[in-house]
């Protein structure tokens, strides 16, 4: 697909998802990071109504991650169907049978199609807001021992950093038997995309040893907007303050960096960081939910 075909597709996905909205850097990081990739557009006299990309992502090798995006006042015009039955032999030709794929929570039309299709819910992402433009920047209150510090002041640390996403990401529900890439692709795709930067990457360090982390994910597309990438902690650090103390220098550095709302997405099964993110002041808005289904015979 030609750069200015990628572009419509790309508008049409943030029209349906404008608080998940990316710009083409992001995507162009998003491939890079696949073992493969392809893009879709539906035409109807000319004018595109609908758009889909098909992924095979590291984490999940066995499935193809479909994005099909149909804006609502093109829906029910056959652009969803047929863009799902060309995603299908694409994926037919990988031999991958099954697809995942996300809908906004509060898109009922959408979830109806997937499940017309024979989708069904595995996880649920609810989304946690923050207005820092009201929430105050508090003490960071890190636990006794332990400093917080940025990945730009202590660029040394990315192999430490790999070692807590191999424990933080393996307790993530739904994520559990998601493979970790070796720790040079982890790097490039996870910490060094083109929504990622080192001052925007706070680090618990106790002594010698790194037990946290938090990374925000920015985009061109959102500037006001500094999403919650991860936030992991070793498990013999939990329940002690630490994940907190991430999270207090991460609203600190948003507000003094002139940002306006901070979200993140928690699986509704991950009770621990819902309970913090709620204490800190985030509001619940209407998330995602993850669906699994087959290709098109």
């Amino acid at each position: 697909m030609r750069e200015a075909e990628e572009q419509v597709s790309l508008d049409l996905y943030n029209t349906v998802w404008p608080w998940d909205a990316v710009s083409m850097a992001e995507v162009r990081s998003f491939k890079a990071s696949v073992r493969d990739y392809v893009d879709m557009l539906a035409l109807a006299d000319g004018k595109p109504i609908g758009s889909a990309a098909v992924a095979v992502t590291p984490h999940r090798p066995n499935v193809a991650t479909l994005m099909l995006t149909v804006p609502p006042p093109d829906r029910r015009r056959g652009a969803g169907s047929a863009l799902y039955r060309a995603a299908s032999g694409w994926a037919a030709e990988r031999d991958l049978d099954m697809f995942e794929a996300a809908a906004p929570e509060d898109d009922a039309d959408g979830i109806a199609f997937a499940e017309h299709h024979g989708f069904v819910e595995i996880e649920r992402n609810s989304r946690l807001v923050l207005d820092l433009t009201s929430a105050e920047a508090r003490p960071i209150g890190a636990p006794e021992g332990v400093r917080i510090v940025t990945w730009a002041e202590r660029p040394e640390l990315a192999r430490q950093i790999y070692n807590v996403a191999c424990e933080a990401y393996a307790d993530v529900p739904g994520q559990e038997d998601d493979e970790l890439e070796p720790f040079e692709d982890w790097l490039a795709h996870d910490m060094q995309g083109a929504g990622d930067r080192p001052e925007a990457t706070f680090i618990a360090v106790a002594g010698n040893e790194v037990v946290g982390y938090a990374k925000f994910s920015l985009t061109a597309a959102q500037p006001r907007v500094a999403a919650h990438d991860m936030t992991g902690v070793k498990r013999a650090w939990r329940g002690r303050g630490v994940a907190g103390a991430l999270k207090h220098a991460q609203i600190a550095w948003a507000k003094a960096a002139g940002y306006e709302r901070l979200q993140t997405q928690n699986e509704v099964r991950n009770e621990p960081i819902r309970r913090l993110n709620e204490r800190l002041g985030y509001r619940s808005a209407p998330g995602r939910i993850l669906l699994r289904g087959p290709r098109a015979p």
